[in-house]
């Protein structure tokens, strides 16, 4: 069995050593599945109120936040449905085409480290990105977003309430409200949940059937842990594994997987080549097309495919269903969500003629 690897986004270095042995256990067995967390950590510099969630909120869904009023967070990462928009790429502001498939945003509370590749240690360092890639959301600079924000009267009154004093409107306050809003959306109480909690009767036997044999099979090597993306680890440590490990198949000119180089586009480095942080399996069902770059339209594809391309294994179609079934009890009670009502400025747009 292969070592897992890691990367710190704080030293830069890979990490590979007992933590990343842990993740498979010796001698190749995986560590068990669990049930998800009822609550997801929390950073000691962030802490969680009322006040704080619903600020972030608000700014997760104001399109204002866009260089031409146009794209929020929610745009691509809709709550509203499974956390993502279902688009093979995203698309920005003036019909920009991003390069990736947006993964949910439930449940990224659990993860060690955000983006595809890993390039944000926090949910608080990856709020801050989108809104000023040129691609995304188009914002020119942090002080063109605090600039906007403060002819908003109630969004400087709400960051005063929730971080106190009269400077209270900073980018690093801006991402943490988002984080915030962020932590409150995880999903639990899954078929697989309560089954793991005693009810033998929450999942189907197909169900049960494919549980079994993602660990024979050999998926829940990296698959592992509350989120199924790996197991828990400091903050800014992803859990990253080669994508394809394998290439001599049909599958890799088939959907471009190696079109794109994964950790490697951020470090520059050889032997980041193609690693890519372990996505989550929770709502897996509900969030197609599959992959960074969304090139696969349904599940029973995209389990053909890890399964060649990671360990070399064709399965059967018996074996697909049974996995599949497996996946779709892993889909979780989505949390209620409401619009909230955006501050408004006064005899004026905000966003003008952009």
């Amino acid at each position: 069995m292969k070592k897992k690897r890691m990367f710190s986004r704080m030293s830069g270095a890979p990490v590979i050593g007992a933590v990343a042995l842990a993740a498979v256990g010796w001698g190749g067995q995986a560590l068990a599945m669990e049930a998800l967390p009822d609550q997801p950590p929390v950073p000691a510099d962030n802490p969680m109120s009322t006040a704080k969630v619903e600020l972030g909120k608000m700014l997760y869904f104001d399109p204002r936040l866009s260089i031409d009023g146009t794209v929020s967070c929610n745009s691509c990462h809709n709550v509203m449905t499974n956390g993502t928009d279902n688009r093979p790429v995203s698309v920005g502001v003036k019909g920009q085409k991003g390069g990736r498939s947006a993964p949910t945003v439930f449940n990224a509370a659990f993860l060690s480290a955000q983006f595809w590749d890993g390039r944000a240690a926090t949910l608080e360092d990856q709020a801050k990105g989108p809104i000023l890639n040129p691609i995304e959301m188009g914002m020119p600079s942090e002080a063109a977003v605090l600039e906007r924000l403060n002819k908003i009267p109630g969004y400087v009154a709400k960051f005063s309430e929730v971080f106190g004093g009269d400077k209270a409107l900073t980018y690093d306050n801006l991402a943490k409200a988002i984080a915030a809003y962020e932590r409150t959306l995880i999903t639990p109480n899954s078929p697989f949940d309560r089954y793991q909690r005693g009810d033998k009767k929450a999942m189907p036997e197909q169900a049960v059937r494919g549980m079994k044999l993602v660990e024979k099979v050999g998926c829940t090597a990296c698959h592992t842990g509350p989120n199924f993306a790996g197991p828990a680890l400091p903050t800014g440590q992803g859990f990253f594994q080669k994508f394809p490990a394998n290439v001599d198949n049909e599958y890799v000119e088939k959907y471009d997987l190696m079109g794109d180089t994964g950790l490697h586009s951020v470090t520059g480095k050889e032997e980041d080549k193609h690693m890519w942080r372990v996505p989550t399996w929770r709502n897996v069902a509900l969030t197609a097309p599959y992959f960074h770059n969304g090139s696969v339209k349904t599940l029973d594809e995209a389990v053909r495919v890890m399964a060649k391309t990671q360990l070399n294994k064709t399965l059967s179609n018996k074996e697909v269903e049974d996995i599949v079934a497996f996946l779709n009890a892993l889909t979780g009670e989505i949390p209620p969500q409401t619009l909230p009502v955006l501050p408004q400025p006064v005899n004026m747009s905000v966003v003008g003629d952009q």
